[in-house]
């Protein structure tokens, strides 16, 4: 386990805002204001802590804290939220002596319920009071949701020798499908990094990793991602090193992204779906895509069942162009399509052993371009029915 990155500290603290006692209200403070990022749903209908994060960055892309609350989103709260959201910066800034608006806001949990601000105010001076007892391992714990286990990634690199640390932690299980994964991440830097720079490293990286995940192709109201980088270990980074720092930052996000798959509310499988030999790599998306969300395909990997012929029908309904006889499927390194119908290969018996592991790899070529893409899916079970089915009750 890596230490944190230096001039930040952590609290936890349980407020009420879930049925069960247990912490529901995390804060990360910087000693020293931090340049800061941000990446958004794409979703129309935006939380209002989405909102607010939006504005207080583009005011100016500097913060001091990020404070995640989970129990309630408040997405589609109307002005009412909106109010309650800057209410609750304020309370959290005046506990902690900074300015509201160097303050980043996110919230997880049931979708049209309005914050409890009586419970907001009881718990921030408390909050405060436990700044430096906890570490980001607690703060990834307490914006869990439906996900059974916390997601953090640690790295460190040396810069002008000099160790750089990097940590991200993520939550979000069910109704991940980030555009920009309920998904909520934060990753912490202590070198300094100028906020063009750092905006540019981050769109780059949730690029090639949150957007690339699906668990149930629903992108939530809430989706956000913050980098905050606090210039903590003296280093600055620039010219070259901006693309280690790069390289370090989407390895992060990349071991997250994963672990955002892995849980997927019920989820047994972790489908690796690449797509090559597309006209190009928005036809390339648009294969994995299909695939990586068809309910038949999802079914299939859960019942390990090689079933070619749901991931053929996928292919070929993804609106790519290709011809029928160019296309080739393999599952788990075993060829099962090819010349527009199935293999002589005995299949069901060479992947009755692969199958039964957690990582699956789907190989699709289309023989129609350089286009390629990649994506993680997870599989469709019941528990996922379950799960979603009892979320409000």
């Amino acid at each position: 386990m890596s230490a944190s990155p230096k001039g930040f500290r952590f609290a936890t603290v349980s407020a009420g805002f879930r049925k069960e006692a247990r912490p529901d209200l995390a804060l990360i403070v910087s000693d020293t204001p931090a340049t800061a990022a941000g990446v958004f749903t794409t979703n129309r209908f935006q939380a209002a802590p989405v909102v607010v994060a939006r504005e207080n960055l583009a005011a100016r892309p500097v913060a001091r804290a990020v404070v995640i609350n989970s129990g309630q989103a408040n997405a589609c709260t109307g002005d009412e939220g909106m109010t309650n959201c800057r209410t609750t910066l304020d309370l959290v800034g005046k506990a902690c002596g900074i300015p509201a608006a160097e303050v980043l806001p996110a919230s997880t949990g049931v979708i049209g319920a309005q914050l409890h601000m009586d419970k907001w105010r009881e718990a921030a001076p408390r909050l405060a009071a436990a700044l430096g007892q906890n570490t980001h391992h607690d703060f990834a714990r307490a914006i869990m949701t439906t996900d059974a286990f916390p997601k953090v990634a640690e790295r460190e690199l040396a810069i002008a020798g000099t160790t750089v640390r990097l940590v991200g932690m993520a939550k979000g299980a069910g109704m991940i499908c980030p555009n920009m994964a309920t998904m909520l991440s934060v990753v912490l830097c202590d070198a300094a990094v100028t906020p063009e720079a750092w905006q540019r490293l981050f769109l780059d990286a949730v690029d090639r990793t949150f957007n690339r995940v699906t668990v149930d192709g629903d992108t939530s109201t809430n989706d956000t991602v913050f980098g905050l980088a606090n210039g903590a270990s003296g280093v600055t980074v620039e010219g070259d090193d901006l693309a280690k720092l790069g390289e370090a930052l989407t390895d992060v996000l990349a071991r997250l992204a994963y672990m955002l798959v892995q849980d997927g509310e019920g989820a047994t499988k972790v489908m690796r779906v690449k797509v090559s030999g597309a006209v190009d790599d928005a036809e390339a998306e648009a294969v994995a895509r299909t695939v990586g969300h068809s309910q038949l395909v999802k079914t299939a990997m859960y019942g390990r069942d090689a079933n070619w012929g749901r991931i053929v029908a996928a292919v070929g309904r993804s609106g790519a162009s290709f011809k029928a006889e160019d296309v080739v499927v393999t599952l788990c390194g075993v060829e099962l399509f090819r010349n527009g119908q199935p293999t002589d290969l005995d299949f069901d018996t060479l992947l009755r052993e692969p199958l039964k592991g957690r990582d699956v790899a789907v190989d699709i070529e289309l023989g129609a371009g350089t286009g390629h893409y990649e994506l993680l899916a997870s599989d469709l079970t019941h528990d996922y029915v379950n799960c979603n089915a009892d979320y409000r009750s």
